[in-house]
């Protein structure tokens, strides 16, 4: 029976191959760090992990997960209502609730599980969720699995919001989502503005918080805090697998009853196992770290605007921001992959991203800088990126 769907398969496999799209894993036999080792011999510098705060392998992080696994076991063979909560569950949840100023916080397996089921326990047919058109597909997945009515804005376009409202206005409720930092692109949410036209016409205002917990704002409290509206959210999803340690797990934090309808009806929290231990103690130890000092996210400021500047000055188009998110745009897919595959030959780990990932001829390599980066693997990194655009001819 399989047959003529396997040569289907194979055929469409072989046309993307052949266009140069095709998606090949590259082999790390080292922790994710700074600098880590490949399959294929090579020693490479990483610029483009999630590893902003450089916590993926951070020794403190790595001895609290140890301790986790001996002090509270490997797994929990359930789901959170059964027999799945643990004392550090709760305390993880305490302290991600008291990083962000929130009323209570409710994990999930992962950032995806918690976009994924925050819509459908909490909106119905009657109400409106209205949603910037470059949000993660995580969100856009979970607006799907919800019966609410959809609205769409242009991306960070207020005026295109305000219309969205007026229109949404015969719904009993209006949620305004977003994603923080937007990741393909590096941009950050006029937040101030959404919350301000939120306040206007009675509407609830959902962030994404993924690509910015932990270093963006003054004290690394996300695009909330850098737009200053903090006070003013009443959803906010994150995950544990970015810059809070870069294992796995989501979470979202906000209003007392929400996170209550949650707990009750999120499908993905009912039905998914608990988080595991191990992850729990390293990200318990995560928060620690991060309400003790700003260091990480100042060092990752100083990398970012180091390695922005001579980029520019390089010749490079990239995507205007103010995250460690630097994408450099070169437009056509096929040369995307071609610029990652000589990078890697400088020893430099990059991916080529193009649709559809991103828009049509909107093809990048996304660079994403980590407070680990040194001076020295910053400027290798440039300088192979020089070369490599030189001999590709995307500059001069």
């Amino acid at each position: 029976m399989y047959g003529k769907m396997k040569d289907h398969l194979q055929s469409e496999l072989k046309a993307i191959d052949e266009a140069g799209l095709f998606k090949r894993e590259r082999i790390i036999t080292t922790p994710q760090g700074a600098n880590v080792h490949v399959s294929t011999g090579e020693d490479v510098v990483i610029m483009c992990a999630n590893n902003y705060l450089g916590l993926s392998s951070h020794p403190d992080v790595i001895q609290a997960a140890k301790d986790t696994l001996d002090s509270h076991g490997f797994g929990m063979s359930s789901v959170r209502f059964i027999c799945g909560t643990q004392d550090i569950h709760k305390e993880l949840e305490a302290k991600i609730a008291k990083f962000y100023g929130t009323e209570d916080t409710i994990l999930y397996a992962a950032a995806f599980d918690a976009n994924g089921g925050v819509f459908e326990p909490l909106f119905t047919a009657e109400d409106a969720i209205i949603s910037d058109e470059l949000n993660h597909a995580s969100i856009i997945d979970g607006v799907r699995l919800c019966k609410a009515q959809r609205y769409r804005f242009k991306h960070s376009n207020m005026a295109d919001l305000e219309d969205q409202l007026k229109a949404a206005q015969a719904q009993r409720f209006r949620v305004i989502v977003t994603d923080g930092v937007f990741s393909m692109d590096g941009d950050i949410a006029k937040m101030d503005e959404i919350c301000a036209l939120a306040e206007k016409y009675d509407a609830l205002v959902m962030s994404d918080e993924c690509h910015s917990a932990g270093f963006i704002g003054k004290t690394g409290r996300g695009v909330p805090e850098f737009c200053g509206v903090s006070d003013k959210m009443d959803i906010i999803t994150g995950t544990l697998g970015k810059a809070l340690g870069g294992a796995m797990g989501g979470y979202t934090t906000g209003k007392k009853e929400i996170i209550d309808m949650l707990r009750q009806k999120s499908r993905p929290y009912l039905f998914s196992n608990s988080l595991a231990p191990a992850i729990v103690g390293a990200a318990n130890k995560v928060f620690d770290i991060l309400s003790e000092s700003t260091e990480l996210r100042d060092r990752l400021e100083e990398n970012t605007k180091y390695f922005k500047d001579r980029i520019i000055a390089a010749g490079f188009d990239i995507k205007a921001g103010n995250s460690p998110i630097v994408p450099i745009m070169l437009y056509d897919a096929a040369l995307s992959q071609k610029f990652a595959d000589l990078l890697l030959q400088e020893g430099v780990y990059a991916i080529g991203f193009f649709y559809p990932v991103v828009a049509k001829g909107a093809a990048r390599i996304r660079t994403q800088i980590s407070a680990a980066h040194s001076q020295i693997d910053l400027d290798k990194a440039i300088a192979a990126f020089i070369k490599v655009g030189k001999e590709l001819d995307v500059i001069k």
